[in-house]
């Protein structure tokens, strides 16, 4: 039976940290603000995957009370959710993210975006589709006061060979 699930997160902007999107830093005058590296793209990807498969969130998993999370790598965060995914014996169809930003301009770093969620989540880049896009000066993110990200897949049961 496949699943679908939807992961949604939003961080503010900060002076003094570095962008980091889809496991990629990206040059920019102002970072997020999180517990964690507040890698808003890998945050939506890991609480699509865990939707998915019923498992809560990455709150849950991994909660910002926690100091073993401080500045947690979200990449590392999100292997961790694929492996638990692959516990359950679930494997990943596909993945198709939004970034909602204003500025940075995202588009020279979607592909090096793909290549780490891809990477992370052990499927083919071509399973991957990342999107950037701004909200025209509206809103939180169109204020330039912080980021979003929208996060959509498809898992499937897996025979164990395939785990």
């Amino acid at each position: 039976m496949f699943r679908v699930g939807h992961g949604y997160d939003v961080h503010r902007f900060a002076q003094g940290r570095k962008l980091v999107l889809g496991g990629v830093e990206i040059p920019f005058e102002l970072g997020l603000l999180g517990h964690s590296d507040a890698d808003v793209l890998l945050h939506a990807v890991s609480d699509a995957l865990l939707g998915a498969a019923a498992l809560g969130d990455i709150g849950r998993h991994f909660p910002d009370t926690d100091n073993a999370y401080l500045n947690a790598d979200s990449y590392v965060l999100l292997t961790r959710v694929v492996a638990l995914l692959h516990g359950q014996g679930y494997k990943i169809g596909n993945i198709d993210a939004t970034v909602v930003a204003q500025r940075p301009k995202l588009q020279p770093h979607i592909e090096a975006m793909r290549a780490r969620v891809a990477a992370a989540c052990g499927i083919n880049i071509n399973d991957v589709n990342i999107k950037a896009t701004t909200e025209e000066g509206l809103g939180f993110t169109g204020g330039m006061e912080g980021v979003s990200a929208h996060a959509v897949c498809l898992i499937a049961p897996a025979p164990a060979a395939d785990l």
